[in-house]
């Protein structure tokens, strides 16, 4: 998969240092009319076999939920209307083989399909596939916490704000 020109154009100037994105993850989940009734929409990645949701990198100006809408079409063929915030977590740097490095803050969307069909790009993904709840294919915690968190009702997760301790500032 080929990295954003913004992000070439950046490396320009800060080298391998750490760059802070935005990411976005779709959690997709069927309807029954549109992939098997709560189903997740999963694809095994390109850029080292795993699988996990579609999702990627905001461009320059781009909102989120376009960003989102986007990139599940470009992975997997599904067109896929954003229903509501999951989560908002800024993930651990990572460091790829060339030596950039990279910090995510990722917000996770619950979406529902709309159109569309599965499909392989050959670019990002190299399987597309819907999976029961129950039947999940092995993947790392943090994208497992996502696809929980879009299956939960209520609010969009987040780690909580405290007094430095980890523990939620109560007002009262």
């Amino acid at each position: 998969m080929a990295t954003p020109d913004f992000i070439l154009r950046l490396r320009k100037h800060v080298g391998h240092e750490k760059l802070f994105l935005t990411g976005v993850t779709g959690v997709v989940i069927g309807d029954g009319t549109v992939g098997d009734e709560g189903a997740v929409l999963l694809h095994r990645r390109a850029d080292g076999g795993a699988w996990s949701p579609p999702g990627g990198i905001l461009e320059p100006g781009e909102q989120p939920a376009e960003a989102l809408v986007r990139e599940v079409e470009e992975e997997t063929g599904i067109v896929a209307v954003p229903e509501r915030v999951a989560s908002v977590v800024t993930g651990d740097p990572f460091t790829y083989d060339n030596g950039d490095v990279v910090q995510f803050v990722d917000i996770a969307f619950r979406c529902r399909p709309v159109g569309g069909r599965i499909r392989v790009d050959g670019d990002e993904s190299l399987e597309v596939a819907w999976f029961p709840m129950d039947g999940l294919p092995p993947m790392a915690d943090r994208v497992l916490a996502r696809i929980h968190h879009a299956h939960e009702d209520g609010g969009a997760w987040f780690v909580p704000a405290g007094p430095g301790d980890g523990t939620p500032i109560t007002r009262g």
